[in-house]
């Protein structure tokens, strides 16, 4: 059964400076059992600001660091889940029911992808 990867893009402009709300997370976790008990979670994690975070870049033969924030970025990835679908059209709508939990003031995107086998 193919796996895929939900990469989930958030506006850091939008989210709350207090993080997800409590109701949001009890909603989040409701729904991430429900995804794991139905055998098609493996593997799912939120992400620390990008104002935390570190790129390294590989330009012109050489390596170069630069520490968050990366203010050139409207969205950047707040999360991942990694599932077990029989096909993209599961994945998505588990994607799109991870978004209905959220509040109306989120800017939030889950680009689902298949993971390349082999």
């Amino acid at each position: 059964m193919p796996r895929y990867l939900s990469i989930v893009h958030i506006d850091e402009s939008s989210a709350p400076a207090g993080g997800p709300s409590e109701e949001l997370m009890q909603r989040m976790g409701q729904l991430i059992e429900e995804i794991t008990k139905a055998g098609v979670m493996l593997d799912t994690a939120g992400l620390t600001p990008s104002a935390q975070g570190t790129t390294v870049r590989w330009q012109g033969g050489g390596t170069s660091v630069s520490d968050g924030p990366f203010t050139e970025s409207k969205e950047v990835i707040g999360g991942y889940a990694i599932m077990q679908c029989k096909d993209k059209a599961e994945a998505v709508e588990w994607a799109k029911r991870f978004l209905q939990v959220h509040e109306d003031y989120w800017n939030v995107s889950c680009e689902v992808r298949e993971i390349a086998e082999g």
